[in-house]
């Protein structure tokens, strides 16, 4: 049983994800956050303890500021660890489980934490809907759908199946700024659209169209 394997922020990447979901913070750690995904794609117990550790902070817990802070620890570690840490959360336990049961009416959730679980669901089954043995979560969102639960917009941003997404260098996330954006005068419309965009959206822009500026050429 699970309360034998003991206390699940004692493992190495545990304590961190005990620090990363703290009321105490402002904000999310993004910092925190990364190290967390490093430790689950380099060590051999790091998905089953993470796993662990998010269960415990998202279930039995009425601080849903915690709630939504491992909420964002489970979308990073997904987005950015492999199969092995797919295929224990992707499963109908864990999303019935642990992520339908955060939400349900006798825990009188809020409503971004309703709807953020929803979409995490709803991402999830897009994603992994071609690999076969990642559809436990396929398989709960199509019950629901099928039961009349609407959804909210899906978004993939950052899902696979089959590799992390690659994290861009923070060189890089100035190029665009430095390469696009300053040359043009203050009163330029396209410097104030620019400006809008967030950089890692320009950069892997910037990256698909490298023929058209040869001279990045170390991009």
């Amino acid at each position: 049983m699970e309360f034998l394997l003991g206390n699940p922020f004692s493992s190495p990447v545990g304590q961190r994800i005990e620090r990363a979901t703290n009321s105490s913070l402002p904000s999310e750690d993004w910092e925190l956050n990364m190290e967390i995904c490093d430790i689950i794609n380099s060590s051999e117990e790091g998905p089953r303890d993470a796993v662990r550790a998010i269960k415990k902070r998202i279930l039995a817990n009425k601080n849903f500021k915690e709630i939504m802070f491992a909420l964002t620890v489970l979308e990073t570690c997904v987005k950015n660890c492999g199969y092995r840490f797919h295929i224990l959360v992707t499963t109908r336990d864990f999303v019935e489980g642990v992520l339908l049961r955060s939400i349900i009416p006798r825990n009188n959730p809020p409503q971004v934490v309703h709807d953020r679980v929803l979409a995490i669901i709803q991402a999830w089954a897009d994603a992994f809907r071609s690999s076969p043995d990642l559809t436990g979560v396929v398989s709960v969102y199509e019950d629901l759908r099928r039961k009349g639960l609407e959804f909210p917009v899906a978004q993939l941003d950052g899902y696979s199946s089959t590799e992390a997404p690659k994290k861009v260098p923070a060189v890089l996330c100035a190029l665009w700024f430095h390469t696009l954006v300053l040359p043009l005068p203050a009163s330029n419309s396209l410097a104030s659209a620019l400006l809008k965009v967030p950089m890692h959206f320009l950069v892997t822009y910037l990256i698909s169209i490298n023929g058209l500026f040869p001279h990045l050429s170390f991009l």
